[in-house]
């Protein structure tokens, strides 16, 4: 797959092929998103033509919100990529979001953009917006048009009787029923980091933890113990998360984020790993002393063990 970096108002389109494009911000390439990049891919195969995605970076609301504040995605721009790639996409086109390229009217966004990338087919859901504050609808696109090019509109995708949507799936995330947001997904949230030393302490309960350095763009779950698998070296492994301040212990440190990997007993510091999240078991929990903490932990693993015999 080719990726194109476009920066508002100079660049350059080499490829000018004609080309069916997707269109949107595409964060989680959850089942709605793919419904459309799917169809994209499919207009473009019927046609003989090239299928592309046009998708921006970063957030619109990190240029247009008047608070600072950090956004943390369900895809990170690498991850988001690696998956359109899976869907079969030859070329990616992505704009730098900034201040000036919001203020582009509907039909500028069209000439300039849609246009100039040689757009024979343009496919977006029915919610997408372009344009200064949004102001085009997917509705008026043929007028933008002037029938240079077609227009399809996806209808809206929906799982327990509402719209799959970042939005839904963030919440759910964060509220730490990933069961819900696997769904809404179509595949097991992920997150990337590297191992880092943590106090050891678990070595000492028996329960040896990988102490996990989450890239920051990354949205992280509730705290609590969570059944997860471990991606490293190209393997996976049956694991326990547990995302938290180490209470018993201490309450002054930063969140930490450990994995104790069932069945595995490898030297991992500095290499890079994933945890897929599935199931949310438990809050943290503050014990009186070492034996409760124990006990809960080995009550933890066979829930784990459990829960992946399924």
């Amino acid at each position: 797959m080719e990726t194109c970096f476009l920066h508002h108002p100079e660049f350059t389109i080499e490829n000018q092929d004609p080309k069916t494009i997707a269109l949107g911000f595409f964060d989680g390439v959850h089942l709605g998103h793919q419904a459309v990049i799917k169809m994209a891919k499919q207009i473009a195969d019927e046609n003989g033509e090239k299928s592309a995605v046009l998708t921006f970076d970063p957030h619109p609301s990190v240029v247009l919100s008047k608070a600072r504040k950090a956004v943390h995605y369900l895809t990170p721009l690498d991850e988001k990529l690696e998956k359109i790639e899976q869907l079969g996409i030859d070329i990616v086109y992505v704009v730098r979001f900034t201040a000036a390229f919001a203020e582009l009217s509907p039909e500028r966004f069209v000439e300039d953009y849609l246009i100039q990338l040689n757009a024979h087919h343009i496919v977006a859901g029915f919610d997408y917006s372009y344009g200064k504050k949004g102001a085009g609808k997917m509705e008026e696109m043929v007028s933008y048009a002037k029938g240079r090019f077609d227009v399809t509109i996806v209808n809206k995708q929906e799982a327990f009787d509402e719209k799959i949507s970042s939005t839904k799936i963030r919440g759910a995330i964060e509220e730490g029923d990933l069961d819900t947001a696997n769904e809404l997904l179509g595949y097991p949230y992920k997150v990337k980091g590297t191992v880092i030393h943590g106090d050891k302490r678990g070595r000492t309960l028996g329960f040896p933890t990988a102490n996990m350095q989450i890239d920051e763009d990354y949205l992280i779950p509730k705290l609590g113990i969570y059944a997860v698998r471990f991606i490293i070296g190209g393997k996976s492994y049956a694991g326990m998360a547990s995302i938290g301040y180490n209470v018993t212990f201490k309450t002054d440190q930063e969140r930490s984020i450990e994995v104790f990997i069932l069945d595995f007993d490898r030297e991992i510091y500095g290499e890079q790993a994933e945890i897929e999240w599935y199931h949310f078991f438990r809050s943290e929990m503050k014990f009186n002393g070492v034996e409760g903490l124990v006990e809960q932990l080995k009550q933890d693993e066979a829930d784990t063990r459990a829960y992946f015999a399924q």
